[in-house]
């Protein structure tokens, strides 16, 4: 059969996590920066969808194919290392230590951000034509999207950030399940339809991702968007990062490990 219970993918879910710790750099920082590149692309398209057709449904039901290309070559994200990396450490695997969860964590940020921020300046620079028009109703609309998550969040002050926080919590709660849930399947199509389905959620949601918000912020400054880079980290990237870290582990991670894993002894009847 082509379905795996929980208690065999969640074994492969720490497998995964451990190989991730001792990848080597350079792999790392290019699977991290072709995974930010392919959902930078896929947001520029679902944005596309949205605006073209005036259905932003439709462009959350189509943006998942950037999230399933990436995860088919096995590139990697920062939400999907937040859940599968600290698995290994708590799974004590030989040799994995909180710097190494560290380290993986810092070089796929860094990888992933590189490669949002290329495709930034290419989509600006081939909608302007070189910075020769305005962009258009794609550049503006992303604007408006930059605008409203940083400075419409700054207005409200701490409940803002709070509510940018938890919206990153929901985000890789959702992303994660596309991340483990491909491992329920050993045929492309079951992996393909198990990652469509939460991805789709959090994009329609608005949930807030780091990554695709690494390409959104810089794009929207690039094509004139009305705010700062400090409101952009403070006010968007850094309660983003921290919500996706929180939810994609206590959400995900943990509560499979714990019941699947390390399960607790069976009830005598």
């Amino acid at each position: 059969m082509s379905y795996l219970e929980p208690t065999e993918f969640v074994t492969k879910m720490v497998d995964a996590g451990e190989s991730k710790v001792y990848m080597s750099t350079q792999d790392t920082l290019i699977r991290a920066f072709m995974a930010g590149a392919t959902l930078a692309l896929a947001a520029v398209f679902a944005i596309t969808v949205s605006v073209n057709t005036g259905s932003p449904l439709l462009g959350a039901l189509l943006f998942p194919v950037g999230f399933i290309m990436l995860y088919l070559m096995k590139f990697d994200l920062l939400t999907g290392v937040f859940t599968l990396v600290p698995l290994a450490l708590i799974d004590k695997r030989p040799g994995v230590t909180v710097n190494q969860v560290l380290r993986n964590w810092g070089l796929v940020f860094v990888g992933n951000f590189a490669g949002a921020l290329t495709v930034a300046f290419m989509m600006s620079f081939i909608l302007t034509y070189g910075y020769n028009t305005d962009g258009g109703e794609i550049a503006a609309k992303v604007g408006k999207i930059g605008e409203a998550r940083t400075l419409g969040y700054k207005a409200q002050g701490v409940g803002g950030w709070v509510t940018i926080f938890i919206r990153g919590m929901l985000c890789n709660w959702m992303v994660s399940m596309g991340v483990v849930g491909a491992m329920i399947s050993t045929s492309a199509s079951g992996k393909m339809l198990a990652m469509w389905m939460p991805i789709m959620l959090f994009f329609f949601m608005g949930f807030e991702h780091s990554i695709v918000n690494m390409f959104l912020f810089p794009f929207s400054m690039i094509m004139g968007g009305g705010f700062t880079v400090a409101d952009y980290i403070i006010w968007n990237e850094v309660p983003t990062v921290l919500g996706n870290l929180v939810g994609g582990i206590v959400f995900v991670g943990l509560p499979l490990y714990y019941t699947h894993v390390k399960t607790s002894p069976h009830r005598s009847l």
